[in-house]
């Protein structure tokens, strides 16, 4: 796993955002920023940061999880987000999805924290993957440029030679 990828903290309730905070920097989590509202999270992405990770509660004192959401999506939009959140309301877990939440995890259990982490290596090996597949796919565009120019030069080449013209 990938432990300096930039996750948010952003949960209102003090004892909580700690508990949060502290799980994932005792489990190696080099890269952590944490705020208690949603717009300062807005803030910090207007400022050109790009989270990779997102982890938020659903209610804020200032905002909607989604709200928060769709926000930094539209600006960061290959930023993941975890709901970590009380609200066991199946139609706002369903909508957080829909929005693009990668996950939806209930806070009241004792393993909650557990399932965030294990949910952040999966999205580590998500966005490696996908690393991958953009040096792939450049590295074959490249690679076909230099073939079409190749192609046109011996092509040139024998026309050249078909019309006695000196190359």
């Amino acid at each position: 796993m990938n432990k300096n990828l930039l996750i948010y903290v952003v949960e209102d309730n003090k004892l909580y955002h700690k508990l949060v905070v502290d799980f994932l920097q005792k489990q190696g989590m080099k890269k952590i920023k944490s705020f208690y509202k949603g717009q300062d999270c807005l803030d910090a992405v207007k400022k050109g940061e790009h989270p990779d990770i997102v982890i938020q509660d659903y209610h804020l004192e200032d905002s909607t999880g989604i709200a928060v959401l769709q926000a930094v999506k539209k600006r960061s939009k290959r930023s993941e987000f975890i709901f970590l959140t009380a609200n066991e309301d199946m139609e706002v877990a369903v909508n957080s999805i829909k929005y693009g939440a990668y996950d939806y995890i209930i806070k009241d259990n004792d393993i909650a924290l557990k399932k965030v982490y294990s949910k952040i290596g999966k999205i580590s090996k998500m966005l490696e993957l996908e690393k991958r597949n953009r040096f792939i796919r450049t590295a074959m565009m490249i690679t076909l440029a230099v073939l079409v120019a190749i192609v046109i030069f011996v092509a040139l080449h024998e026309i050249f030679n078909l019309f006695g013209l000196k190359t």
